[in-house]
């Protein structure tokens, strides 16, 4: 099948292997512009990009979707539109030129978590089932029809790295079975439908006042990126693994404990024992390689405000 294909990050690229490696026809590519990355800041293409590139695939990366480039997906003459984590609203003009129209693949079982950001918002709500929507594009947002839905299981210490590539793996399966069997679609029950809205900066700081079960799901949530955080000592200190320590008592944000067998800060309820820190530009470690040459003893108040 004759197939143009929008996305950008690495998610965006298994299912483009995917779809190369099942025979189909990609006769263009369209990915977000070269953003800067690494120490040096400098333009880095999208892992869609180099992908495209090492296959010699037509490739635009448009800063918007303009006239002109409806008029290159109407001259590329697909019979879909396959989008995955693009980066860029569709506008009605696309959605309308594949005889077969735009399916996006979605990183939640729609219409839960609808919108930018589904995986780490499912991990801050602590759902126990996540999966990958392969949905037929309206003009809204994450609306259409489902075509096929297909759930996995949250594992208890499961971060927002590792729900990715599990989805990303997913995705890339489900797509091409979407595009053989052509299934039937489905309407979504809106009243149903919650928002993944895109995460805020602010939303990695840690507040020790809510319940240790919460901000160990924020933990898991925000790794790899951004990183929960928190300060020790005026020291912006990212957490980067936790479990819950049930029973723990004492003020919000009190290291309890602090040894080579973990840091234990009380939280609103409970308290929760950290197992990995890093602090900026350093990597990660164990906790017990962490206060080797980091001072943090028990009684230490974390958070802003202390030190």
């Amino acid at each position: 099948m004759k197939l143009v294909f929008a996305g950008t990050p690495e998610f965006a690229a298994l299912a483009l292997v995917s779809l190369i490696d099942a025979g189909h026809e990609i006769a263009l590519v369209l990915t977000q512009p070269d953003r800067p990355a690494g120490r040096g800041l400098k333009p880095q293409p999208s892992a869609v990009k180099a992908l495209a590139q090492a296959n010699g695939l037509p490739l635009l990366q448009p800063t918007g979707l303009d006239a002109s480039v409806t008029g290159a997906v109407r001259a590329a003459g697909p019979e879909a539109i396959v989008v995955a984590a693009y980066g860029l609203i569709v506008p009605p003009s696309l959605l309308q030129i594949a005889p077969r129209g735009c399916l996006n693949i979605h990183a939640s079982l729609l219409p839960r978590w609808r919108g930018a950001a589904p995986i780490q918002r499912a991990l801050l709500a602590g759902d126990a089932r996540s999966g990958i929507t392969i949905m037929q594009m309206d003009a809204g947002l994450d609306t259409g029809p489902i075509l096929l839905q297909e759930a996995l299981t949250v594992a208890e210490d499961e971060t927002a790295g590792t729900l990715h590539d599990k989805l990303a793996a997913l995705g890339a399966r489900l797509i091409v079975r979407a595009l053989e069997a052509s299934p039937a679609p489905q309407p979504q029950d809106a009243t149903r439908a919650t928002y993944a809205r895109k995460l805020a900066r602010e939303e990695a700081q840690i507040d020790w006042h809510r319940p240790a079960e919460e901000i160990e799901r924020q933990v898991r949530a925000f790794d790899p990126a951004p990183g929960a955080e928190t300060r020790v000592d005026g020291t912006v200190v990212k957490i980067r693994r936790a479990r819950i320590e049930r029973g723990t008592t004492g003020a919000p944000g009190t290291a309890c404990a602090a040894g080579p067998d973990g840091l234990v800060v009380a939280c609103g309820r409970d308290g929760l024992r950290v197992l990995e820190l890093q602090r900026a530009g350093g990597r990660r470690l164990s906790v017990g390689e962490f206060l080797a040459g980091f001072r943090l003893a028990a009684g230490t108040r974390l958070g802003p405000g202390h030190g």
